[in-house]
């Protein structure tokens, strides 16, 4: 490969795999980014808008060649915490969507990507959805894809969340990618990542009754974990049903995670945070650091691919 990387992301969101590449000293340029979330949009845009003179280019009447092809497609569908169901091709559920990327790389025809990277929830290869997840992995064989795939925990990587993911790399005709090479860091403990409870406004308290009830319970449906050395999975809806847990204040009382906690423990830089709260709002931003997929994570597998 040439040493400008040129990747293609599909469901891009705020695009982890290019902030990967940026971290670790890869030229990249972004042929496509491909995302529906209009304010996911705006903070790519701003996150990048002083980084290279590549635009995002429309995949109409353009003969692409990415090297590498990233894609997490929608999640809701196969996740434990939606209604999972499923995604059988043709069944026009959002997690469905990852068979239309399949039908892209069929289409560029002779040149095809080097790399294809697919992440999702861990539910994808329950026996409930194990299905879609082989028929998607025998589709790229036929391609002529070597694949691979591994369970990888944020915690491996350095991140104090315990976010399980699953990842799928598939080579174009040649070796299996090889898990066991990528390099895991040891998880620093949480409070390096928070902000001092002195620096967050009372907005953050946790007030409701219903969720004051919940905090510390280690059973029953309603069960907020209270946050020690690392927190857990961060959704989209933090302000809500912090599935994460939450901050101990003192006196009883609790804090949810800021969004800008929230997009540091995915990886992402104090400067990404700032320059995407420059055109986005708190649920937003709380949206995008919830379907982020943990930067470190991406920085591992580059360094190893490339």
């Amino acid at each position: 490969m040439s040493n400008l990387i040129q990747i293609l992301e599909l469901f891009g969101g705020i695009g982890s795999p290019r902030v990967a590449l940026r971290n670790i000293g890869v030229p990249v340029k972004a042929i496509d980014y491909v995302e529906i979330d209009k304010n996911a949009v705006k903070s790519y845009n701003s996150m990048f808008a002083n980084e290279l003179e590549y635009q995002t280019q429309s995949v109409v009447g353009y003969n692409l060649r990415p090297d590498a092809l990233i894609h997490g497609s929608p999640c809701q569908d196969v996740s434990v915490a939606g209604q999972q169901k499923g995604a059988d091709e043709n069944s026009e559920t959002r997690s469905s969507l990852m068979w239309e990327t399949l039908n892209i790389v069929e289409d560029m025809g002779v040149w095809r990507p080097r790399v294809v990277i697919w992440e999702n929830v861990k539910n994808v290869i329950s026996k409930y959805m194990i299905h879609n997840f082989n028929n998607y992995l025998a589709k790229l064989s036929q391609l002529g894809y070597k694949n691979s795939f591994n369970v990888l925990n944020a915690m491996d990587f350095g991140i104090p969340q315990s976010r399980d993911r699953v990842f799928v790399v598939s080579v174009l005709g040649g070796k299996e990618f090889n898990f066991d090479k990528i390099e895991r860091k040891k998880c620093i403990h949480i409070d390096n990542y928070l902000q001092s409870n002195n620096d967050v406004s009372d907005e953050y308290i946790v007030q409701a009754p219903s969720m004051v009830a919940a905090i510390g319970n280690k059973k029953g449906i309603r069960r907020v974990p209270i946050i020690d050395t690392h927190c857990y999975t961060i959704t989209e809806r933090q302000d809500r049903a912090p599935n994460s847990g939450v901050v101990s204040i003192g006196d009883g009382r609790y804090r949810y995670l800021t969004e800008l906690e929230c997009w540091r423990l995915q990886g992402y830089s104090d400067e990404d945070f700032y320059a995407a709260a420059k055109v986005n709002k708190k649920r937003a931003l709380y949206k995008q650091a919830g379907n982020s997929i943990p930067v470190p994570i991406f920085e591992s597998i580059f360094r190893e691919i490339f």
